[in-house]
């Protein structure tokens, strides 16, 4: 799981990022009624989001043009 996202395009990066952001909070309202069974799933999905976040932060500078850099 940890290296399946270098594969994805950056809309699909994006698409992933959002759905994770959104499991996510549904997984903290969960943990507050008190509901859950893994609580360490918290965290790998926080690092998770992390990576996708670097990823698409990665496309992003990868697209920008030269110029821009040296400034």
């Amino acid at each position: 799981m940890k290296n399946s996202f270098k594969t994805l395009s950056f809309p699909e990066l994006k698409a992933k990022r959002d759905e994770l952001n959104r499991k996510y909070m549904e997984f903290r309202f969960q943990m507050v009624i008190g509901h859950v069974d893994n609580p360490l799933q918290k965290r790998t999905m926080r690092r998770q989001i992390a990576r996708l976040n670097t990823l698409i932060r990665q496309h992003e500078i990868a697209e920008r043009p030269p110029a821009a850099e040296a400034k």
